[in-house]
């Protein structure tokens, strides 16, 4: 049974992004209402394979932080994280730092450094190794890095539910907030996972799209064709205030987030349980917490990462769920599978949805699977979103959902 308890009322009133869409929400936003994907053909090793990257950017960007020599993972969480707070129009300089809170999901944190400082080690001995290497490769260096550099004082954890981390973290800052531990919370979610060992760990589970002759077109969520999905990095950091603080500082907010609900499948290490019920679980409790029903939603950005199990399990409960068929969409077809970062990302193109009035087209939907028994548009739909979900979920059979309305 859940129980009918509503989150405080909590505004997102800073967004910023960096993925293989773009650097930058509105390029990213931008690129996924266009339905343009992404993903490419990389360097064979350690086995051939797609994947979604962000483009170069100056390393300068990075400030003093570069000097501490962080890890992808944490260099591209530090960027959207500026953004986020240049868009919600806060100078950390001039704020109290003890009431900001820094909350990240990352599925691998710095396994990039992990990875090539255990290469230094094995092939030229532990001389080479950078004296960095421990701490920008740990699991909390993503959070704590950015209350280094940013002076926040408050409560900081990087939280690791495999693929629905960045959902979660943002879950996790709504409780801190309606227990009054910070004033602002800086949330969201960053992955940087294209690495050897993860793109032969992810194949070898039998994951990974195999569409070498079409890379665009590999990732293709409830498509009838579908293969695996293909591996991107990024990051996604939302401003999430009590909207009563934010306006007493005149703050815009961009949308609310009015429920969150987390569950776990209890069922395998990899596949999700083929009834659903641990969805539907927490479909069911972000309802609740948003005091709505499940006829109020208008959209729902799916979790939909083209693995042929995976698709028709989510459809299956969205559709049982929701017989009133909103528009369904993933946005994966485009940015790629951001890992641990995908849940903020899509949170917060949920945001822009609702705020904008726009549902996102699923991108390489040429053949609807015919089990898939959902409304998936391939264009962009314009219309009033007054109740919007984003779905995550996460091997080890961790789900999360986030209710999203508009201002």
């Amino acid at each position: 049974m859940i129980l009918r308890v509503t989150v405080p009322d909590v505004s997102v009133t800073g967004l910023g992004m960096v993925t293989p869409a773009g650097d930058g929400w509105q390029a990213t936003w931008e690129r996924v209402c266009e339905g343009l994907p992404t993903a490419a053909l990389g360097p064979p090793a350690p086995v051939a394979h797609l994947a979604c990257t962000v483009a170069d950017f100056d390393p300068a960007r990075l400030g003093r932080a570069r000097s501490r020599r962080p890890d992808r993972c944490t260099q591209l969480a530090l960027l959207a994280a500026r953004e986020a707070l240049s868009d919600a129009g806060l100078e950390p300089a001039r704020w109290d730092g003890t009431r900001v809170a820094v909350i990240v999901g990352s599925s691998s944190g710095g396994i990039g450094t992990l990875e090539s400082e255990h290469r230094a080690l094995l092939g030229e001995g532990a001389q080479e190794m950078s004296p960095y290497a421990v701490p920008a490769s740990l699991g909390n260096s993503v959070s704590a890095q950015l209350t280094i550099e940013l002076g926040a004082m408050g409560p900081s954890h990087t939280v690791n539910t495999a693929c629905a981390s960045g959902a979660t973290a943002i879950g996790t800052a709504l409780d801190l907030l309606a227990l009054g531990r910070c004033d602002i919370a800086l949330v969201g979610g960053a992955d940087a996972t294209i690495t050897p060992y993860n793109i032969a760990g992810f194949d070898r589970v039998g994951a990974l799209s195999h569409r070498f002759d079409d890379p665009a077109g590999a990732l293709r969520p409830f498509d009838a064709r579908r293969d695996g999905f293909v591996m991107g990095e990024g990051a996604g950091m939302l401003v999430l205030e009590r909207t009563a603080d934010a306006r007493a500082r005149g703050a815009r907010a961009r949308a609310r987030i009015r429920g969150f609900g987390a569950s776990s499948d209890a069922h395998h290490v990899v596949k999700p349980s083929t009834d659903g019920a641990g969805l539907v679980l927490a479909l069911r409790e972000a309802l609740a917490r948003a005091g709505a029903s499940a006829q109020d939603v208008s959209h729902i950005n799916a979790h939909g990462t083209g693995t042929p199990m995976g698709d028709r399990v989510e459809a299956a409960a969205l559709a049982v769920l929701f017989p009133h068929r909103p528009p369904v969409t993933s946005t994966k077809a485009v940015t790629g599978h951001l890992m641990g970062a995908a849940g903020a990302v899509e949170a917060a193109l949920t945001v822009l949805a609702v705020e904008q009035g726009l549902v996102p087209p699923t991108a390489n939907l040429d053949d609807l699977d015919p089990a898939v028994a959902l409304d998936i548009p391939t264009k962009c739909r314009e219309g009033r979103l007054p109740l919007a979900l984003s779905v995550s979920t996460g091997f080890g059979g961790q789900n999360a959902v986030l209710a999203i309305t508009p201002d």
